[in-house]
């Protein structure tokens, strides 16, 4: 029996298809991408754990020992509970801002298709296109002037920042919603926000799971508005905390066992936030790139 199973195992063993040698390149270079892409964060982490000589002598060895010392100290350096809690704060109403106006805009503008609307969005898409720094020094002197150069005009601003991209992701979602649905709602007595918040804003949310990545992650790492905006106030974001903990050892020193540990605690929260959507964001790319 043995003898009769084993030439028909070698067999299918013979016929097994092998992997194309096209498929087997992308893959490798997959991988070397991701390796590429996670080096930095490897490099990140096994500096959080080492002193200053340390980390200047060798900085590619690991630690000797795995100590929350210097992470501990660097989140007492630039007050972490404070910073994380007014950076938090500013993310999610910037991007509940930009979410609400920039799906009901571009719901406005799929439907309407008239040359206004056509006019609307051409504008916002271009806007895109102008560099920041061509207008930081007007609006914050507009702002200073209205006496918004605070935690509010921020938001604001992020809102104003965020909205051309938004809207231009949201439209090319929005266009892909059967308009037979919002027709049977309007017939069964649906009034307008109904419609819209109770119909159509359910269909597109993983175009909205990927509004809030992509504008969360701006908003929280950003470093220039608030720089501008808040300067040294005593309220500050997360990364003017970390530049201003540094600047404490000098214009021309670099203070590593303070800089990694506090890189590393800021960007854990978006990191974690974008494993957690993650699943969305792929799909709201994908879909709204088809449609």
């Amino acid at each position: 029996m043995n003898h009769v199973v084993a030439p028909i195992q070698a067999k299918s063993m013979a016929v097994r298809p092998k992997m194309p040698v096209g498929k087997f390149i992308v893959i490798a270079l997959l991988i070397i991408f991701a390796l590429c892409t996670l080096s930095p964060l490897f490099f990140l982490l096994i500096n959080s754990f080492k002193d200053q000589g340390t980390i200047v002598a060798s900085p590619m060895s690991l630690p000797s020992s795995w100590s929350f010392t210097y992470i501990s100290s660097a989140l007492e350096q630039i007050h972490f509970g404070r910073a994380v809690w007014i950076t938090a704060v500013v993310t999610i109403i910037a991007v509940a801002l930009i979410v609400f106006c920039s799906s009901l805009l571009s719901w406005v503008l799929v439907r309407s298709r008239t040359i206004s609307s056509k006019i609307i969005l051409m504008l916002l898409t271009a806007a895109m296109l102008v560099p920041f720094q061509s207008l930081m020094y007007p609006l914050i002197h507009e702002f200073e002037v209205l006496g918004l150069k605070d935690l509010a005009g921020l938001v604001l601003m992020y809102g104003g920042f965020g909205l051309g991209m938004s809207v231009f992701l949201y439209h090319g979602f929005i266009k892909g919603v059967p308009m037979a649905l919002e027709e049977a709602a309007l017939i069964d007595g649906a009034n307008i926000f109904r419609l819209f918040f109770g119909i159509v804003f359910p269909l597109v949310k993983p175009i909205t799971v990927t509004v809030i990545i992509l504008n969360s992650l701006w908003i929280w790492n950003d470093y220039l508005l608030p720089f501008l905006v808040l300067g040294n106030a005593e309220v500050k974001t997360l990364t003017l905390e970390l530049y201003y903990a540094k600047m404490l050892s000098g214009q021309f020193s670099n203070p590593w066992e303070l800089i990694f540990p506090a890189v590393l605690v800021s960007i854990i929260p978006v990191v974690v936030l974008y494993l957690c959507l993650q699943k969305y964001f792929i799909k709201g790319v994908t879909e709204g790139a088809v449609k």
